[in-house]
């Protein structure tokens, strides 16, 4: 029960600000642990939508000054399952070295670097439009790192 409502709230986090043209208001999405491992659905004819939507986040990073923003870039890795699942969604996974204090909620991301509220809207719609399930969010120790 305890991993469900961890991961129904990693939903909410990362959708509901999208619901919101006024993303400065909202929570941030932080992680804790030297891992973390964050898996969505995605709808499978909407694959390429999610991925401009994942490209413009690491744009809007990369645009900002700040060390933290340059740590979550080189902490953020999205692994793409090379087969659909049953339904025909697909399956990303977010490998995640969390930078403390950093928010990963994407769309507040997005809203916090483009200004303009027409592009705002467009990148929400992709999300929204390709966006399918939150199914898992781990974060934790490494216990054994087996290349040392």
């Amino acid at each position: 029960m305890r991993r469900l409502s961890g991961v129904l709230l990693a939903g909410a986090i990362l959708i509901l600000p999208a619901f919101s043209q006024h993303a400065s208001a909202q929570t941030k999405f932080t992680m804790d642990g030297e891992l973390a491992l964050l898996s969505v659905a995605i709808n499978g004819d909407k694959t390429a939508d999610y991925e401009k939507v994942l490209a413009k986040v690491k744009e809007v990073l990369a645009k900002q000054d700040s060390p933290e923003a340059k740590r979550q870039i080189a902490g953020w890795k999205v692994m793409k399952m090379t087969k659909p699942m049953p339904d025909g969604k697909v399956v990303y996974t977010h490998v995640i070295t969390p930078v403390p204090g950093a928010d990963y909620a994407i769309m507040q991301i997005l809203y916090a670097g483009v200004a303009d509220p027409t592009e705002q809207k467009a990148l929400y719609e992709l999300y929204r439009g390709a966006f399918a399930a939150n199914l898992s969010l781990a974060s934790g120790a490494i216990v054994a790192d087996m290349a040392k």
